[in-house]
């Protein structure tokens, strides 16, 4: 494959009449020339680094107040209701939705942090990794590049408390969860780009015993940290130690580890997440939709943080969306602009380029450029809509993130495969056709 670019941002910066040779999935030159598929402005895709895909379905129905304060608990407890419907086909199905729609807006790869593992009453699978494959499939169908986070959740509570309702699907001990992690390093093997990873819930629903166990398994590591208030005050009655204190502390944190959310931080534990070589995992749509809190973007920036984002719950799928939202909420609390920019890069350079590293460490995935030796994960924006016209270097970044949307995207390839063209992902017609038959009968059984 060969693409013609008009404009390409490179590692060194922006470049005109770029031209990039693919073979095998991995980009084997970058030159300046011309000849081949033309394209506008051609990007390195970022991978969505964190997402729950069954979550998807459940979007638009958690938006009404309760009898009592809603918060990211109540919310909770209507996601426990809601997975018990689901069956193996329909978190397929829902998965594959997921992608395409990732897909559309500039996402090559995503890393699935998959815990829903069970029966509804926690009765293991006849294939205990069943679950996992029914994510590699819906990969597999929409080539989106996958980095499979298989999940140990082994308690209800850092009181060491049995699981209960719907947290049953998700547990497992260390025994079980490795046979489950192996068999889902199997289900991903026929994916070429494919990596494996491992996921401990977070430190309510694992032991300490169980967080090195997950540790020593290999491939990326994430894990749900410093999401809410409420979470902070039970790890810091249980341990002495608030939730990334504590992780640093008792964990050998470094650029394998991504640190999901970590909205709240004081600013020594910010520092020293930055300096840990972590990836901080924001999700802003999602967490500004539960109600999280904002991020220290602008102090963990400054101390060198690697950072990525990823759609979470899936209530919105948007590129665009999650890195204007994640600078607008630094806007709002600081009263400035342009918070994350730097003298060097505008706000949208920062952003994007920020977050296809991160994500890209964060999945283990060997991407994040356009450079030889990379998966040919590009995405390409289109040069002649209205909202870019005439724009070149950061200000198309900057357009893209600030004004524009999705729309945007013209194609996109996951290691070199080109699975969006004119816009649209080239299964959308039967996946979505599978995700509406789907989305009837679960109405039906909710």
């Amino acid at each position: 494959m060969r693409l013609h670019a008009e404009t390409a941002l490179l590692p060194e910066g922006w470049a005109r009449d770029v031209v990039v040779e693919v073979e095998a999935g991995r980009i084997v030159s970058v030159s300046t020339g011309h000849g081949g598929q033309r394209v506008g402005c051609l990007l390195p895709a970022p991978v969505n680094l964190h997402s729950h895909a069954f979550q998807r379905a459940m979007a638009g129905l958690t938006e009404r107040r309760g009898a009592t304060a809603d918060s990211f608990w109540t919310w909770r407890e209507l996601m426990y209701r809601f997975l018990d419907r689901l069956t193996p086909a329909d978190v397929e199905a829902i998965a594959a939705q997921v992608m395409v729609e990732m897909a559309e807006a500039g996402y090559a790869a995503v890393a699935e942090f998959h815990y829903l593992h069970h029966q509804p009453d926690g009765t293991p699978y006849a294939d205990l990794s069943e679950m996992s494959a029914r994510i590699a499939a819906a990969a597999a169908e929409t080539g989106l590049g996958l980095t499979l986070l298989p999940v140990l959740y082994q308690q209800g509570g850092l009181d060491g408390r049995a699981l209960a309702g719907g947290q049953r699907r998700f547990g497992n001990d260390a025994e079980r969860f490795g046979r489950l992690w192996q068999g889902a390093g199997k289900a991903i093997a026929a994916l070429p780009d494919a990596v494996l990873g491992v996921a401990p819930h977070s430190l309510r629903a694992v032991s300490g015993e169980g967080l090195a166990f997950a540790a020593g398994l290999g491939g990326p590591l994430h894990i749900h940290v410093a999401e809410q208030v409420a979470e902070v005050e039970q790890v810091l009655a249980h341990t002495g130690a608030r939730p990334v204190e504590w992780l640093l502390a008792n964990a050998a944190v470094d650029t394998r580890w991504c640190a999901i959310h970590a909205t709240q931080m004081t600013p020594a534990e910010t520092g020293a997440l930055a300096r840990s070589g972590a990836v901080a995992g924001l999700c802003p749509i999602t967490e500004a939709n539960l109600g999280d809190g904002i991020f220290d973007g602008a102090r963990y920036l400054a101390a060198g943080g690697a950072f990525g984002v990823g759609s979470d719950s899936n209530v919105r799928i948007s590129l665009s969306e999650e890195l204007r939202l994640l600078e607008y909420s630094q806007r709002l609390r600081d009263r400035g602009r342009a918070v994350l920019a730097t003298t060097e890069h505008s706000t949208g350079r920062v952003l994007f380029e920020g977050a296809a590293k991160g994500g890209a460490q964060a999945a283990g995935r060997a991407s994040g450029a356009i450079a030889a030796g990379m998966w040919a994960d590009l995405v390409a924006l289109d040069t002649q809509h209205l909202d870019l016209e005439g724009l070149g270097g950061d200000d198309l970044l900057d357009a893209f993130v600030f004004a524009g949307d999705d729309r945007l995207v013209t194609d996109l390839w996951s290691a070199g495969r080109h699975i969006v063209t004119g816009g649209r992902h080239v299964a959308r017609e039967g996946v979505e056709q599978r995700f509406r038959a789907v989305m009837q009968g679960l109405r039906g059984r909710l």
